[in-house]
């Protein structure tokens, strides 16, 4: 599944790259959040291993992707296209 983002990625930012407009593919970790019925936030176990295997030592957390996303469309990441960029605090690196 990873290889068929990374290749849509690329090849959807293809199209739109004349008018300026960059196409990026964001990749959180696991994120404390209502998904999965909120498994990774509400299940000690399952953060705690989540914890274990990441370099920054916890599960994320919604802000931590916010912000990094309203980076990458900032004007001063303009030069950034077609990129899968993954944001998981290391995890399972």
């Amino acid at each position: 599944m990873r290889g068929a983002v990374k290749v849509k990625t690329r090849y959807m930012a293809k199209d739109p790259a004349p008018r300026r407009i960059a196409v990026n593919t964001v990749a959180p970790g696991a994120i404390q959040t209502d998904f999965s019925g909120g498994v990774v936030r509400d299940n000690p176990e399952v953060n705690r291993a989540i914890a274990e295997a990441t370099a920054l030592g916890r599960p994320g957390v919604p802000d931590d992707i916010g912000p990094m996303i309203a980076a990458l469309l900032s004007e001063d990441n303009r030069w950034i296209n077609a990129q899968r960029i993954e944001v998981s605090g290391g995890q399972s690196i």
